[in-house]
């Protein structure tokens, strides 16, 4: 029996288990693609079959909370995975514009910048060097603490977006 190699986990015993950068970010993706349908299927109901506000409401909300989940993720991604500033602004863009998630999602994978597992650990990489990624290596390795955040950060921008009311009452 020839001696397996132990030097490299397996994907699914990685140390950040199966919650990897790749599969928090593709949740999300596909989970904004969703709910740009909801959204979407409530604006029909609204506007053709004339049933009142409630399927906007209902999909707007829902879509709401999803994209600025979708926006933390992708900024805590694309730190993680070291993509230039324009590249997680680009992410975050794509949630805008009904279904680019997915797409994007499949550049990203086609030159293999969801590769990788968490970066909890400082290396010899000069770009490790950085107060941002001193910081995301210190909320890596505390995952409650960066949860229990991220939750809160969600929480509060979603409570100030639907005290704005929908975008497009902004400025009226």
């Amino acid at each position: 029996m020839a001696p397996t190699d132990m030097s490299t986990p397996p994907a699914s015993t990685t140390a950040s288990g199966l919650l990897t950068p790749r599969r928090l970010y593709r949740i999300l993706a596909i989970a904004e693609t969703v709910t740009w349908t909801l959204l979407i299927l409530g604006m029909l109901l609204k506007y053709v079959v004339q049933i009142g506000d409630w399927p906007v409401t209902v999909g707007g909300s829902v879509h709401g909370f999803v994209f600025v989940t979708y926006a933390f993720a992708a900024g805590l991604v694309g730190v993680n995975q070291r993509w230039r500033p324009l590249q997680i602004v680009g992410a975050v863009a794509t949630a805008i514009v009904p279904y680019a998630t997915i797409p994007f999602d499949n550049w990203l994978e086609r030159r293999g910048m969801l590769d990788g597992d968490w970066r909890r650990e400082k290396t010899d990489d000069q770009r490790d060097a950085t107060w941002l990624s001193a910081l995301l290596r210190f909320f890596l390795k505390h995952p409650i603490l960066l949860s229990a955040l991220m939750v809160i950060a969600v929480v509060v921008v979603f409570s100030v977006l639907l005290t704005l009311g929908p975008p497009t009452e902004w400025g009226n």
